[in-house]
């Protein structure tokens, strides 16, 4: 057997498994539609709708994570049909790659790159001041 034919069957072992894990993603608790499904409403923090600032706080962190978790899980199984179709592509060659399978990984390239500068931009915005947290030189 050749180092072709070697390479051919990894690159096929590989994808079996990759379209096992989007499968499993995809049907199991940590699909997007499943993890949106769970949620909490405001007024489970203190009944009634109550003022009560913590329990704002709390929600509005709340409501935040889940909405990342959400984003987050998107993501992955993005990520996970980028590498299933780019390992089709190796398998059957790029120039054998049909045209809708083509817009198909651009489009969700594209959505990718697009998540990926904004968490970066979100990561620049966040950074703490280096400065702020570090002890005057002269204080002996």
């Amino acid at each position: 057997m050749g180092d072709l034919e070697r390479g051919a069957g990894a690159l096929q072992k590989f994808q079996s498994s990759i379209n096992g894990l989007l499968s499993d993603l995809e049907t199991g608790p940590g699909s997007s539609s499943k993890v949106a499904q769970h949620t909490v409403e405001r007024g489970a923090f203190s009944g009634g709708n109550l003022p009560f600032a913590e329990a704002d706080g709390f929600y509005k962190q709340y409501a935040r994570v889940h909405k990342e978790l959400v984003s987050l899980s998107k993501l992955l199984a993005d990520q996970m049909e980028l590498l299933r179709l780019g390992v089709r592509a190796t398998d059957v060659g790029l120039d054998n790659v049909d045209e809708d399978t083509r817009r198909r990984f651009h489009s969700i390239a594209s959505r990718v790159d697009v998540a990926v500068d904004a968490q970066q931009e979100r990561d620049k915005q966040h950074k703490p001041d280096e400065q702020s947290n570090t002890v005057a030189k002269d204080m002996g």
